[in-house]
């Protein structure tokens, strides 16, 4: 099989799942808003199996917070932060505890900055950090490993392991 296609239906996959899952959750309205539980924050442990999926959650975050209705502001700069975490977890591919690190501490940072000057939410900044990343570690760290646990008992079969 051709590896470009691979890695483009791969990435395509990710972003698709993405985006199904935080339409979901944000019927719920845990997908924005300083208060967030995205349930889709979950594959950000993928790029531990595959280099598709950096480009595939950030693909699929920027749809997601497009079709969500977020400001522009929040849909460059959750993006941002989306591909940060997401090369972070790549780099960290070698230790699988510490895949679901970065997306955690790129959310932390970046969205109350978003939710401060984007949304006009006057809460203090360290507080945003401190509830967006309780969410993110909820997502990434408890859903997150829980996830990356149970692929990798199948993962060589689902993903293409050339890194």
């Amino acid at each position: 099989m051709n590896k470009k296609v691979l890695f483009i239906c791969e990435a395509a996959v990710i972003a698709a799942l993405y985006v199904v899952l935080t339409v979901f959750i944000n019927a719920f309205n845990l997908a924005n808003g300083n208060i967030q539980i995205r349930i889709s924050e979950a594959l950000t442990v993928l790029p531990f199996f595959t280099p598709a999926a950096v480009p595939g959650l950030t693909i699929g975050c920027l749809l997601s917070n497009t079709f969500t209705g977020a400001l522009p502001m929040d849909i460059v700069f959750g993006t941002l932060a989306t591909l940060l975490g997401a090369l972070g977890s790549y780099f960290l591919r070698k230790n699988k505890w510490l895949v679901p690190i970065p997306p955690i501490v790129a959310n932390a940072i970046i969205v109350p900055f978003v939710l401060r000057y984007a949304y006009g939410l006057n809460l203090p900044i360290p507080f945003m950090m401190l509830t967006v990343g309780i969410g993110e570690i909820i997502s990434c760290y408890i859903l997150g490993m829980l996830l990356l646990n149970a692929l990798e008992k199948v993962g060589k079969p689902l993903f293409n392991r050339v890194q």
